[in-house]
C-alpha cells in the first residue's frame, strides 16, 4: 500500500475516533502516504500528526456538490491503493465510490457500499466501541482490536497554556450540542463546590462561554476561570493533559481527554457507553444512572427530555 485516504468527514469526536486507525495503518505500512479527509473546521485537530500525509478539507459551505466533485476531481489525480471511508453517509460514500481507489473499504450502513470493493457491519449499542468498529475494516491486513485515539498539541500549544499550570488544577466542559446529553447546570454547581479548594478551568467552544459564565458567578469565591472559547482544541487538549482530573459529557472533549490519555469522569446522562463512545484514557470513570428504563432515549440526544423530567441527568450522583 503506497497510497492511502481515510474519509471521515462528521464531526469533532469522530475525527479524533478515527486517528488509531491512521496510527495501525502506519504501523502496518510504514513506507505509506496516508491522507485524510476532513469536514472544514476539523482539520486543526490533525495538525502536526507525523503519521500523515495530507489532510484534506471538505468545506459545504462552497457548495455541496460543487465542492465534492472538486473533492473527487482530487482525489482522482493521487492514485490511491485504498480508500477507507469511516463515514457511513451519502456524501462520502459517493465521493469514495468515485474516488477510482484501487481498493474502497467502508461500512454496509453508507447507501453506497454497494459500490465499495469490501463493505464492513457497523452495530452500535452492544458495548463495541467506536475505534474496534473502525479498526474492523483493515483487521485484515494485521490492525489490532483496540488502540487509543492520539492527537498531537505543538510545543506551542503546550507553551500558551503553560500560565494556568502554576499549580494543581483540574478541568470541567460542562456544554454539550444536546440538552439531553449535557449534565445539568446544578449538578456542575455541585461538582465546582466539591473541587473548590483547586483552581478550575472551565473549557468549550465560543458558543459555550455563556454557560461557563454562568456556572462561574455562582462560585465568586472560587479559583475558577472561564476558557471557553479562548483555546484551540490542540491547546485545550494540552491543558487537559496535565489536570490532575478531568469532567466531561458525552461530547467532544470526552475524545480530547482519551486523546491525551488524561484522566476524566465522563457523564452520561440520555446515551450511555454501550454506544461505544466511552472514554479510553488509563484513569477514566463512567458516571450514569444504571436501570432507567427510558435511557437511552437516543443515539445523539435532544434538545429537551422526552418524558420532562430528565431524571438521566437529574439523578447522577456527584
Amino acid at each position: 500500500m503506497n497510497r492511502i485516504l481515510i474519509i471521515q468527514t462528521a464531526f469533532l469526536g469522530d475525527v479524533i475516533l478515527a486517528t488509531p486507525v491512521v496510527s495501525e495503518l502506519k504501523r502496518l505500512f510504514p513506507e505509506s502516504e496516508i491522507d485524510i479527509l476532513v469536514k472544514k473546521g476539523n482539520e486543526s485537530l490533525l495538525a502536526n500528526n507525523p503519521k500523515l500525509n495530507k489532510v484534506i478539507t471538505f468545506n459545504k459551505s462552497n457548495g455541496k456538490y460543487k465542492t465534492m466533485r472538486s473533492i473527487i476531481r482530487q482525489i482522482r489525480k493521487s492514485n490511491y491503493d485504498l480508500v477507507i471511508n469511516l463515514h457511513r453517509f451519502a456524501s462520502s460514500g459517493i465521493i469514495a465510490a468515485r474516488s477510482r481507489g484501487k481498493l474502497k473499504y467502508g461500512f454496509k450502513k453508507n447507501p453506497f457500499s454497494f459500490l465499495y470493493s469490501k463493505s464492513f457491519s457497523h452495530e452500535i449499542g452492544d458495548g463495541t466501541h467506536e475505534v474496534e468498529r473502525n479498526l474492523s475494516i483493515i483487521k485484515e491486513f494485521g490492525a489490532s482490536n483496540l488502540v487509543r485515539p492520539e492527537l498531537f498539541p505543538a510545543s506551542s500549544d503546550f507553551k500558551a497554556v503553560s500560565p494556568y499550570q502554576v499549580e494543581e488544577y483540574i478541568c470541567m466542559a460542562p456544554a454539550s450540542v444536546w440538552y439531553t446529553k449535557q449534565l445539568p447546570i446544578e449538578k456542575w454547581n455541585e461538582l465546582v463546590l466539591k473541587n473548590e479548594n483547586r483552581r478550575i478551568y472551565l473549557l468549550g467552544g465560543p458558543g459555550d462561554k455563556e454557560l461557563c459564565a454562568t456556572i462561574k458567578r455562582e462560585h465568586s469565591h472560587v479559583n475558577i476561570m472561564n476558557l471557553a472559547g479562548d483555546l484551540s482544541l490542540l491547546q485545550s487538549a494540552a491543558l487537559m493533559k496535565g489536570a490532575v482530573h478531568n469532567y466531561v459529557n458525552d461530547s467532544g472533549p470526552l475524545h480530547l481527554a482519551s486523546s491525551m490519555n488524561a484522566a476524566v469522569t465522563a457523564f452520561f446522562c440520555s446515551t450511555t457507553p454501550d454506544f461505544g463512545f466511552g472514554p479510553l484514557s488509563d484513569n477514566s470513570t463512567i458516571k450514569q444512572v444504571e436501570n432507567l428504563e427510558c435511557r437511552p432515549c437516543g443515539l445523539h440526544g435532544y434538545k429537551k427530555c422526552p418524558k420532562g423530567h430528565f431524571k438521566c441527568g437529574n439523578e447522577i450522583s456527584i
